[in-house]
This record gives C-alpha cells, sequence and structure tokens, in this order.
C-alpha cells in the first residue's frame, strides 16, 4: 500500500511538470523571436539616414585636410524672426522623410503691406531633437551665408512658439532637371529671333522705374507681349497683379505665372549654366561646400533665374533611385567625385566635379548620367580607370571642354568656379551678359533696401495681426504629395 502511495504521488509531480515544459519551451522561444526583431528594428534604425544639411562650411584648410565650422556654432540672429500669424500655408511643394517645403503667403515680409509667395521649410510632428537641431543649423548657415541671386535665399525664420520654420525665396518653375526635360520637345538649336528678344526686354526693364522692378532677371520674357511691341498677334499682354515673388516685389503676371510658355535654346542652357556657376562661386567665396550639386537642386523662377537650394528636407532618398546604397549611407554616387566615392572626401573641387556632372545633365536636356550603367563594382571600376561620359547631344565643344577640366583626376588640376564662370561668359551673347549685370546689379541695390526692413520685422508689430491666418488643421499636410513641377 505504502509502495503504491508513493507510485502515485511521483506520477502527480510528474505530470504538471510535463505540462510545463511546453509552455517555458514556448516562452523562451517568444521571448527569443522578440529579442531578434527589436534587434533587426535597432539596426534598421541605426541604418536610416539622418536629416542632416547638406551645405558644410569650411573653417580651414590644412594640407589636404579640411576643418569644418559645426554650424551648430554659428550665431543665429533674432532679427531674422517673423510673425507666425503672417503666414498663409497652401500647396506642399515637397515632401520627404523627414519634413516638407510648402509654398506659403508671407504678409509684410519687406514693407507693411507687401503681400508675398514663399517657401517654408517645416520638419514632421515626429521630428526627432537631431532633426530639429539639423534644421536650425540649415537656418544657420543660410543667414551666415547672406544674399546672392543665384542661390535661394533666405528670408525670415519662426524659432519661438512653435516648430522651427525656414522661409526661403519660392521658385515658381519649380527645379531645373524637370524644366529641361519638360522643355525637351520645344528645344531650338538655332538662336534666331534671340536679339530680338533680349532687346526688346532690356529696353522695357531700363524705362522701368525701380519701384516697378519685380527682383527678377528676365533672361527672356516668360509671357509676351502685344502685336504693337513685336510679338506674334496671337499673343496677349500680361496683366499685373498685387502678389508675391522675390525681393518683396509688389507686383507679379497674373497670367499663368506658374507656367514658362517660351521655348528653350542654346543660349537658355549656357545661362543656367553661367547662372549656377556665378551661385557656386559665390558659396566657394563663402567657403561652403555642396556636396549635393545636381540639376534637382537647381530651381528656376521668374525670368529662368537659377537658384541653388538644398532639397534635403524635402526629399526621400530612399525612394529616389540617383541616391544608391554605400555603406550606412545613400548618396548621389553618379554626381560625386572619385575621392568622394572611394575616400569620403568632400573639398571644392568635389563641387567642381559635380558642377561638370550637372552641364551634362543641362546640355542632354534631362538626361540621366552615365545612361544604361547602373552603379555596381564594374561602375566603380570604370571611375578609377578614367572614364568619362561622351559629349551630350546639345553641347558646344567649348562647353564640353568644360566638362572635361571638370572631371580632372587630380582635384587640384580642376578649374575654381570663378574661372568656370569667365570661360562661360565668353560664349554668352552681348545682350545676355548685359542683361545679368543689369539685373544682378538691381538686385544688391535692392537687396541693401530690403534688408533693414525685413530684420526690423518684430514679432511685436502693433501692425500685426491678433487673428492667426492659418488654421490648425492646416500645418501639416499630406505627406504623400511629391514636388510640385
Amino acid at each position: 500500500m505504502r509502495e503504491e502511495g508513493v507510485h502515485e504521488s511521483q506520477e502527480e509531480r510528474t505530470v504538471p511538470h510535463q505540462l510545463f515544459r511546453p509552455l517555458l519551451i514556448g516562452f523562451v522561444s517568444a521571448a527569443t523571436l522578440l529579442a531578434i526583431i527589436l534587434l533587426l528594428l535597432f539596426y534598421k534604425y541605426l541604418q536610416k539616414p539622418k536629416y542632416q544639411i547638406q551645405w558644410k562650411v569650411i573653417e580651414g584648410i590644412h594640407g589636404n585636410n579640411y576643418v569644418y565650422i559645426d554650424p551648430a556654432q554659428l550665431p543665429y540672429d533674432h532679427q531674422w524672426e517673423f510673425p507666425r500669424d503672417k503666414l498663409r500655408f497652401g500647396k506642399t511643394l515637397g515632401s520627404g522623410a523627414f519634413g516638407k517645403v510648402v509654398e506659403a503667403t508671407a504678409y509684410g515680409m519687406s514693407k507693411a503691406d507687401t503681400v508675398m509667395t514663399v517657401a517654408v521649410k517645416m520638419l514632421k510632428p515626429s521630428a526627432h531633437s537631431t532633426e530639429k537641431e539639423a534644421l536650425m543649423s540649415e537656418l544657420k548657415v543660410l543667414s551666415y551665408l547672406g544674399h546672392h541671386m543665384n542661390i535661394v535665399n533666405l528670408l525670415g525664420a519662426c524659432t519661438v512658439g512653435g516648430p522651427t520654420l525656414v522661409i526661403t525665396e519660392y521658385c515658381c518653375f519649380g527645379d531645373l532637371l524637370n524644366f529641361v526635360r519638360r522643355k525637351r520637345d520645344m528645344f531650338l538649336c538655332s538662336k534666331l529671333g534671340e536679339a530680338r528678344y533680349y532687346k526688346n526686354i532690356l529696353i522695357q526693364r531700363e524705362g522701368n522705374s525701380d519701384d516697378d522692378w519685380n527682383g527678377y532677371m528676365a533672361m527672356k520674357p516668360s509671357l509676351h507681349r502685344t502685336p504693337q511691341q513685336g510679338y506674334p498677334i496671337t499673343e496677349r499682354p500680361p496683366i499685373a497683379r498685387k502678389g508675391g515673388g522675390v525681393c518683396g516685389e509688389r507686383y507679379v503676371l497674373s497670367e499663368a505665372p506658374e507656367e514658362d510658355v517660351m521655348s528653350l535654346d542654346t543660349e537658355d542652357l549656357l545661362s543656367f549654366s553661367y547662372q549656377v556657376a556665378k551661385g557656386m562661386d559665390f558659396l566657394a567665396s563663402k567657403n561652403c561646400i555642396h556636396r549635393d550639386l545636381a540639376a534637382r537642386n537647381i530651381l528656376l523662377t521668374q525670368g529662368r533665374v537659377a537658384k541653388i537650394c538644398d532639397f534635403g528636407l524635402a526629399r526621400d532618398i530612399t525612394t529616389d533611385s540617383n541616391y544608391v546604397v554605400k555603406g550606412n549611407a545613400r548618396l548621389p554616387v553618379k554626381w560625386m567625385s572619385p575621392e568622394s566615392i572611394f575616400e569620403c572626401v568632400y573639398t571644392l573641387e568635389s563641387d567642381v566635379w559635380s558642377y561638370g556632372v550637372l552641364l551634362w545633365e543641362i546640355f542632354s536636356l534631362g538626361s540621366s548620367p552615365y545612361p544604361g550603367i547602373p552603379v555596381d563594382s564594374t561602375f566603380y571600376k570604370m571611375i578609377k580607370d578614367g572614364y568619362r561620359m561622351s559629349q551630350p547631344e546639345f553641347a558646344p565643344s567649348e562647353m564640353y571642354d568644360v566638362m572635361k577640366s571638370c572631371w580632372e583626376a587630380e582635384p587640384l588640376r580642376r578649374p575654381g568656379f570663378g574661372k568656370i564662370v569667365e570661360r562661360i561668359e565668353r560664349q554668352l551673347s552681348d545682350s545676355t551678359k548685359h542683361i545679368y549685370l543689369n539685373f544682378s546689379s538691381r538686385f544688391c541695390v535692392r537687396d541693401e533696401q530690403n534688408a533693414h526692413v525685413l530684420r526690423l520685422s518684430s514679432v511685436g508689430s502693433s501692425t500685426a495681426s491678433s487673428r492667426p491666418l492659418l488654421a490648425g488643421d492646416d500645418i501639416f499636410l499630406d505627406m504623400t504629395q511629391t514636388l510640385a513641377v
């Protein structure tokens, strides 16, 4: 009897133990799987590209080593502050993984009664502190650089009382890459009729007072004149209205201001090349390296004025085929110099290489560089072995010579942007050169006149509206929208 009782007791203890074992195995398996998933998510988070400003400011050069200024250490002048309640937001111009750029209307940007269309950079509501610091660094770099006609200039900022907003010039024609692609079927190799365009626009502009000048460089009229002024009879004169634009101008053209109906010719391509070189020469004079110079990062505004920008905030590089995974980053490899690709070195000379690729984009009317060649080990070997792209279809031989000089393997043998400006300037027509100088000088004068007013835009201005112009549910628009063209 005793033995039977002992046996039954052992069986009773064994049964729960056998039931517990599968539960224990299941729990351990689930915990292990969860740990693996968490590790994978953490690894993916570490691999995710962080938002950082592309432009870098050089503090000094020691031999072959560049010492960069930490943009967070740059000062920020609070006189750039602009009242939030004087901004009214519109459509999204571009969105990316970290934030977006939104078209907006600014009231009283340069004068109390002005109404100006601007572009506003902002972060997503879920932005982390590192991304907020990066946007603030971008603001500091833009304020440090100052104004130039061929960069997208800072107009103001909102850094208190809400999320950081960076207010810049609005460029109505979108990026240069898509602009030349849209004009591909309208391209004219001939320069016939060019003199008439430049003569008419120059006479008209020089006859206007400074108050009527709208701040744009009219390299060609984007909208035509009446028959009495020498244009085809089917065209109608534009109508002026109060509105937005660059430099606080009071009037813009109301007829399709966001559509350039003119054709494209070689002089236009030379003009774009020249203007970008002028803008890059300005950045170089400020010891600023762009690091992502490409046609997609050049914006166009009325008068076909080209402006260099950094679209990093409003572009999702994880879905952009131009940015290739290299290590734990996504890089615009086909625009990068050999030393940037293989040594992670970015210098003024590496920007010159990228500019040569940008020229190739312009004179191929928006074709992708190294057509038909994927970025793989073969591509890297070709670059190391000295492979260079052939002359694009619409490039004059002189411009292809400029491209080849930008692609010198030895960085110090590449021309500086000042030299490039001189080489392209020799190819421009006298009319184009005269108009550029004329409008560049007027831009500087107008910029000086507006700077005092702009920097005195007080948050506590007595003329500020007490009612917000922006509804709360308008602040963050549809993040799935892509760059407007």
